[in-house]
């Protein structure tokens, strides 16, 4: 067998193209073209994020033969997403077998592209993936199956064209405006793409350069010699106390509200074809039923990034031990803390505490936010089962879109797709999820392209009424009985 490397990897890449181009069928060309205000051809579908899931479901409309895609991410190429800025783990959390972007092709697995670069032992031996090789591994995804992706460019305003099935997207690129026409867009967002991060609301007035929510940048070289307060206790608070730990910190505090910290990670059982592909399907009791369970367990935090933090004598976790009120000291230049086990000082602190879902603090979704209909206003819930914070979240259609609070009053939005952490209560783990991706993305994909296929039904039925190209001529023969 050939030695990993280079050579290896771009033979990887021949084969996938060769795999590509035999399961390619059919290859007829079918969406009709439009056009946009601007008299230029207008996208089919605008994807907004060109991170994981957004280059999944770019890949996936390709091989349905939607090619008039552009994606668009307002950061760096390798900046998309979580993976080089906040996320703050040294590894993935899921197991290294798990699939994704792939979307089922062999070759296009984390494992062949790890062993073609490192060779089969070297996987055998791996544990856990680093964090940095995924993303490179996500990069050299997108550029095989060839999405085409604009970075640079940032969102700013989702809207209808007057008179016309197009939406409009006004973005920003170089600090330039300009704005881009499809047929359908969709947001792959991520974790913030429905709302914003949180700092509970025991912290307000703290100094912002003192106290973060744990997706901010941050210089972790500021936290040498100090006292460090973490909020949270899921896997991305400890994550963040380990990196203020190896950064140097005297002392690193993590404080979980809850009497026992979750050690259930819940997101496991539910990584099985069955819950993954058809959740989505169940009424309205049974998905709400399985995913407040899911949800308000967390994300449970495994093995190696507990040790992380409690291989350090400075580290303290303490549980039952929610925020109360907060204060910052100028004499002192301290914040002091009002916890249910008393008063504690530190330097600094960081939030873990997730997102709340808030349409309105999105800009580009800000113009329509009050007709996105939300699950309360779909399902009312037992009383034992009652929940705000996730009656909050968007009721989306079966094709991952938008649906209306008011019917008639912004008929636009069913081609305003969401892919992102809000997609999470009406399709459980989809858009912001690796182990979800080869389920997830052919759902995702079939609703854009049935939209797609539907308002063309028309122009599908002429050209079908049209269609006389023959497939054989049927030529004349001659009799024996006219013979000479």
């Amino acid at each position: 067998m050939q030695a990993p490397g280079p050579q290896r990897l771009a033979e990887l890449e021949a084969r996938i193209a060769r795999e590509l181009d035999s399961i390619a069928h059919p290859h007829k060309p079918w969406l009709v073209p439009r056009t946009g205000p601007d008299g230029k051809p207008a996208l089919d579908v605008l994807i907004i994020g060109a991170g994981q899931s957004g280059s999944a479901a770019g890949f996936g409309l390709l091989r349905s033969k939607v090619d008039n895609i552009l994606a668009i991410d307002a950061a760096p190429v390798a900046a998309e997403g979580p993976w080089n800025t906040y996320a703050r783990m040294q590894t993935l959390r899921n197991p290294k077998d798990y699939t994704g972007p792939d979307l089922d092709i062999p070759s296009l697995t984390c494992r062949a592209w790890y062993e073609a670069r490192f060779g089969e032992a070297a996987w055998d031996a791996l544990g856990m993936l680093p964090k940095g090789l995924w993303a490179e591994y996500l990069l050299w995804v997108r550029r095989v199956t060839r999405v085409p992706v604009e970075n640079g460019t940032r969102l700013l305003r989702i809207a209808p064209v007057d008179g016309g099935d197009l939406l409009a997207a006004e973005v920003e690129h170089d600090g330039q405006p300009r704005t881009l026409y499809a047929r359908k867009i969709l947001l792959a967002t991520g974790q913030e793409g429905v709302g914003r991060w949180t700092i509970p609301s025991a912290l307000a007035g703290l100094p912002a350069d003192r106290c973060l929510n744990s997706s901010q940048p941050f210089d972790f070289a500021r936290v040498r010699g100090k006292t460090v307060v973490v909020i949270g206790a899921g896997a991305s608070a400890f994550d963040n106390a380990a990196t203020a730990l190896e950064a140097g910190a005297a002392e690193v505090h993590l404080l979980c509200r809850r009497t026992e910290a979750q050690v259930v990670q819940p997101y496991r059982w539910v990584t099985f074809r069955g819950f993954l592909r058809h959740l989505s399907d169940l009424d309205d009791p049974w998905r709400w039923r399985f995913m407040r369970h899911v949800l308000s367990m967390r994300e449970g935090f495994p093995q190696q990034t507990y040790d992380r933090c409690a291989d350090h004598a400075n580290f303290e976790m303490h549980t039952g031990a929610g925020v109360r009120g907060s204060r910052f000291d100028d004499a002192s230049d301290r914040i002091g803390l009002d916890t249910e086990h008393g008063t504690m000082q530190a330097d600094f602190v960081i939030c873990a505490t997730g997102i709340d879902i808030d349409f309105n603090a999105r800009p580009e979704l800000a113009s329509f936010a009050g007709n996105i209909a939300t699950w309360a206003d779909r399902y009312t819930p037992p009383d034992d089962e009652q929940d705000a914070r996730l009656a909050r979240f968007p009721y989306l259609a079966d094709d991952y879109a938008f649906s209306e609070r008011t019917p008639g009053a912004t008929p636009w939005l069913r081609n305003v797709h969401l892919f992102a952490i809000g997609s999470t209560m009406s399709f459980g783990a989809s858009g912001s999820s690796i182990n979800a991706m080869t389920t997830a993305i052919p759902k995702l994909v079939s609703g854009l392209t049935r939209g797609l296929f539907r308002d063309d039904i028309d122009q599908h039925w002429a050209a079908f009424q049209a269609y006389d190209v023959p497939q054989a001529v049927i030529r004349p023969r001659h009799s024996k009985g006219n013979d000479a």
